[in-house]
């Protein structure tokens, strides 16, 4: 196959226009992809999963979600600040069980550098409104003492 040298370039215009055009798609997928994997982060993190076994140990949420109580969505979305290193947590997410469905949030905050978390809440909203607070339900904080802790 052989091309001419003396052919007409193509245009730079229909260039310049196609690129400006799929410009703000490109940005839009690359926004999107960076949230999903933040989320997926969250939602894999340990802190998630310690409060999803508590709820599953949890009488209150046994009663009220019933058996194999797990995320909500298939894809789960979990709202909120987790932030270890400044100590603040507040975070919530959808769960559902065999017998209903609702909103679990879990606040716990490091009032010191080295200090430990203290859980300030731990609830469950119901669909119908309903808010149960899980806290109340255990003598003392179950995640009283979820430090990091480091090798010495």
């Amino acid at each position: 196959m052989t091309r001419r040298s003396d052919r007409a370039l193509p245009n730079i215009q229909s260039a310049r226009k196609l690129w400006l055009k799929t410009l703000p798609i490109f940005l839009s997928i690359i926004t999107l992809s960076a949230f999903a994997i933040f989320n997926y982060q969250k939602s894999s993190s340990s802190i998630v999963n310690a409060t999803l076994y508590a709820l599953r140990t949890s009488e209150t949420g046994k009663r009220e979600l019933g058996e194999q109580i797990y995320f909500r969505d298939k894809f789960p979305w979990i709202w909120g600040e987790m932030n270890q290193l400044h100590g603040r947590i507040d975070i919530s997410f959808g769960v559902k069980g065999t017998k209903g469905k609702g909103m679990m949030r879990f606040k716990s905050v490091r009032k010191t550098r080295m200090g430990f978390f203290e859980t300030v809440d731990w609830s469950l909203e119901m669909e119908d409104g309903r808010k149960l607070q899980l806290l109340d339900e255990v003598k003392d904080d179950m995640f009283k003492h979820t430090a990091l802790k480091t090798e010495s």
